[in-house]
């Protein structure tokens, strides 16, 4: 099997390196070019990159992806991974493997089509979440199913956590689905359309609270699903203030952690 994973950040890299363990690495890694980062503007390769790099495996970084950025590199391959790359595939680009493009979604398809799954889920404060293997088509997060894997959200669960799940599981359906998928023994299911939710991607002001207010129960679920970014912040004392970590008992909010503009995070008594 000889395949081309698509990926960036951190949820990509994590199940890379779970596929490299697992004996499973790709032929070639095909990932954002190195970027500025952080206030000093520190050009920094994706965590995927890094890793490829370290297991030997060629890596490609085009700007704008099209046909002729990836056809020479991919002659030989019959299978494309796509997990949190960012851009939207062309569909010369997706027709061009023998099996196809499967597409790496952390929800129950077809909830929660589209950029945000992880924050929406918890938004929501939905109990069960989980990750989806799909063929990928020209529509976001839409063609037809090939394996699932479930997932119970604790009450308490936080993005960064549920993202790191989120990503282990994916690498274990992949590891389990694969070998399967190239051998034929998988038959896609279509998605239910009469059910499919779809998220946007969020911005600072969507982070708002006004604590006198907004409901409880929906700023706690704010704060575990908005951090790190993009944030929820409020005004108080006079001061844009982020509330970093919060706790919702017998229905009342307690503000744990805080961080004002231009300080290191309180911890609050």
């Amino acid at each position: 099997m000889r395949y081309a994973f698509f990926g960036s950040p951190e949820f990509a890299a994590i199940i890379l390196e779970r596929l490299i363990k697992a004996g499973m690495p790709p032929a070639l890694v095909i990932c954002n070019p190195d970027r500025p980062v952080g206030r000093k503007k520190v050009i920094t390769s994706p965590p995927t990159k890094i890793l490829a790099e370290k297991n030997k495996i060629l890596v490609i970084q085009p700007e704008r992806l099209s046909l002729s950025d990836i056809e020479h590199f991919t002659s030989n391959i019959e299978l494309f991974v796509v997990a949190a790359y960012s851009k939207i595939l062309p569909k010369e680009i997706i027709d061009l493997p023998r099996l196809g493009t499967i597409g790496v979604h952390p929800s129950l398809l077809p909830k929660y089509r589209g950029a945000t799954p992880i924050q929406n889920t918890l938004l929501a404060g939905e109990a069960k979440t989980g990750v989806t293997l799909f063929l990928i088509d020209e529509k976001v997060d839409h063609g037809p199913m090939l394996s699932s894997s479930k997932y119970q959200v604790a009450s308490n669960e936080m993005y960064q956590s549920l993202h790191g799940k989120l990503a282990k599981l994916s690498a274990d359906l992949l590891i389990e689905t694969l070998p399967k998928f190239v051998k034929g023994e998988i038959s896609s299911q279509p998605q239910n359309e009469s059910e499919a939710t779809y998220t946007k991607k969020f911005t600072v002001e969507d982070g708002f609270v006004n604590l006198d207010k907004d409901d409880p129960a929906m700023v706690e679920r704010m704060v575990r699903a908005l951090n790190p970014e993009p944030g929820v912040w409020t005004i108080m004392d006079g001061a844009r203030t982020k509330l970093l970590e919060t706790e919702l008992t017998d229905g009342k909010l307690k503000i744990k952690v805080i961080q004002k503009s231009g300080k290191k995070p309180q911890r609050l008594k």
